[in-house]
């Protein structure tokens, strides 16, 4: 069955079989210890994948353009996974712009540049919601790119991203591969970044309303003033999405990640503090930014790709604190 995907470029003329990728055939999950990397590479052993390639940031630095030509070269794998990418919280995109503008380029135009030279079939992009103007219509459709201002706190980040979303339209225009992008909302699960510098909100939170439970603190103090909106996903769920798509969708538009659902930090910080079992009082420190006020995607267009979220999130959350305290000691910290 040939997927003919509506679409607005008319220069677009990808030609794409729907149906089951092969499970022999030599897959390369970049960045295959990250939060994503890790779920995708747990779904696709699972799912009887036979030749799994990753490479560690020692081993590997996407970053060195001739050390990524080199791998590709050794190993010329058959379908790509674009996971890798420097990540961090509002503090971190915030602090440190040039870092994740510089380092995420580099990684995305290394990878796909070197995944168009070894012929790489299938290839899946993987970017995040803050792509999308910071005040879109919400919930947020694929067609909101490029409409309005992005969210300052995390823009150089989002411009990276964009800038690899282009890449592969243009690759699908010039030479004809059936390349395609998805964008995750807020995602969360086993193997996430728990740093208290680092991470994003919903780690955090875990990690900060555990570590007060365990020291019996009275109270929690947030960032912000617990009203913004925002939607999660576990990672499982999206290791599962990033499939379907690779093996049913084809199209130049990115594809939205998620549930359709959203819950306000606040909401999200008393069920947290419900989980792990802290009974204090919750301060929010409003000086502090909340970002963006809400981002809620619209997933419809993933939807009729024949795909939605099974997790929910209290169990979703549930799970996550008890691998969060069976790793304490292994975590990045």
């Amino acid at each position: 069955m040939t997927l003919t995907t509506p679409t607005s470029d008319s220069r677009d003329q990808v030609d794409f079989t729907s149906g089951p990728l092969e499970r022999t055939g030599t897959f390369y999950v970049a960045g295959h210890r990250g939060l994503v990397g890790s779920a995708i590479w747990r779904r696709l052993h699972a799912e009887g994948f036979t030749d799994l390639v990753g490479r560690s940031s020692a081993d590997l630095d996407l970053k060195d353009r001739d050390a990524v030509f080199a791998f590709f070269a050794e190993t010329k794998p058959r379908y790509v996974v674009l996971a890798a990418a420097k990540v961090g919280g509002i503090l971190a995109n915030d602090t440190y712009p040039v870092d994740f503008l510089s380092d995420n380029l580099r990684i995305q135009v290394n990878v796909l540049d070197a995944a168009l030279k070894y012929g790489v079939e299938r290839l899946l992009f993987l970017g995040s919601s803050c792509i999308y103007p910071r005040l879109a219509a919400q919930p947020i459709r694929e067609d909101s790119l490029l409409t309005g201002h992005l969210e300052p706190t995390n823009d150089a980040y989002a411009i990276a991203k964009i800038a690899g979303i282009l890449q592969i339209q243009a690759v699908r225009r010039q030479y004809g591969l059936p390349w395609i992008s998805a964008m995750p909302t807020n995602l969360y699960g086993p193997g996430d970044n728990f740093s208290p510098a680092g991470s994003h909100v919903l780690p955090a939170l875990i990690r900060r309303y555990d570590d007060a439970a365990k020291n019996g603190a009275s109270s929690v103090t947030n960032w912000g003033t617990g009203t913004p909106r925002r939607e999660f996903l576990h990672v499982d769920d999206m290791a599962e999405a990033c499939l379907h798509l690779l093996e049913h969708y084809d199209g130049p538009e990115q594809v939205n990640v998620g549930t359709g659902r959203d819950v306000t930090i606040r909401e999200i910080a008393d069920t947290i503090a419900q989980v792990v079992g802290f009974t204090g009082t919750t301060e929010w420190d409003t000086d502090k930014p909340d970002g963006t006020p809400q981002k809620l995607l619209d997933v419809s267009k993933l939807a009729e790709a024949g795909w939605t979220a099974q997790i929910d999130l209290t169990a979703g959350l549930r799970s996550t604190v008890e691998w969060y305290r069976d790793h304490a000691d292994t975590i990045r910290q």
